[in-house]
């Protein structure tokens, strides 16, 4: 972790307009932005670990972050993926309970963190904020009840198809077809919820029937309505 000289100002940022701060009154803005820190964290640093307390949520200017669970082996589960315009760790703030995942960086990245004390205060204040945080929460509420229904109803094969497709609607493909974030076969392993093993093969055999290309960690997807098929989205 690093701090970086040149803070970004609230008011200016272009995460403003598509997330839950697009409500607040200048005065706010200004009230979060001289209340933060900004740092420049490098691929591999962890924000923060599960069962330990935060003092502040996490607003990502850039890179993206995984957020996942440690299974009783150790074994990683990822929950989902934070990109730019996303926040973290406001719920485990909000509930004044010990984090219940751990934040880790896969792409460097710039967070912004804010102290507890101005979410709580933003909460009183502003009712828009507020009705976009609990709206916030009840959607990743949603997708973990998802998540929790495919693993115990759908096959290996399913929800590899679909974590595909998750990949492609959070960071989209290039003119290639390309996705946009390129995993490790061991990170794919622990979305899908399966050992690595499962995940290169089921990718030679996806590859074989001409639903995606692989060129090293890089994924193209060719074949968009045969994996919906499969993923039975």
């Amino acid at each position: 972790m690093k701090s970086i000289p040149h803070v970004p100002i609230c008011d200016d940022c272009i995460i403003k307009g598509h997330s839950i701060f697009k409500d607040l009154t200048p005065d706010q803005l200004d009230s979060v932005h001289f209340g933060k820190g900004c740092s420049l964290y490098k691929r591999g640093n962890i924000i923060y670990h599960e069962g330990h307390r935060i003092n502040g949520f996490y607003c990502v200017q850039a890179g993206i972050i995984k957020i996942y669970k440690t299974g009783i082996d150790g074994k990683e589960q990822i929950i989902r993926f934070a990109k730019t315009g996303d926040i973290i760790g406001f719920r485990s703030v909000l509930s004044k309970e010990l984090a219940c995942t751990t934040a880790k960086v896969i792409e460097d990245s710039v967070l912004c963190f804010i102290p507890s004390e101005n979410l709580f205060q933003l909460v009183k204040e502003n009712a828009a904020f507020s009705m976009q945080l609990m709206q916030l929460t009840c959607r990743e509420l949603g997708e973990a009840n998802n998540f929790i229904t495919d693993i115990a109803q759908k096959t290996v094969r399913e929800r590899l198809a679909e974590i595909l497709l998750i990949l492609m609607d959070t960071f989209g493909l290039d003119e290639d077809k390309v996705l946009r974030i390129s995993l490790t076969r061991e990170e794919m392993a622990n979305m899908v919820g399966t050992a690595t093993e499962s995940v290169i093969r089921l990718l030679s055999e996806f590859k074989m029937d001409n639903l995606i290309d692989l060129h090293g960690r890089k994924i193209s997807l060719i074949d968009l309505p045969s994996l919906r098929k499969i993923a039975n989205m």
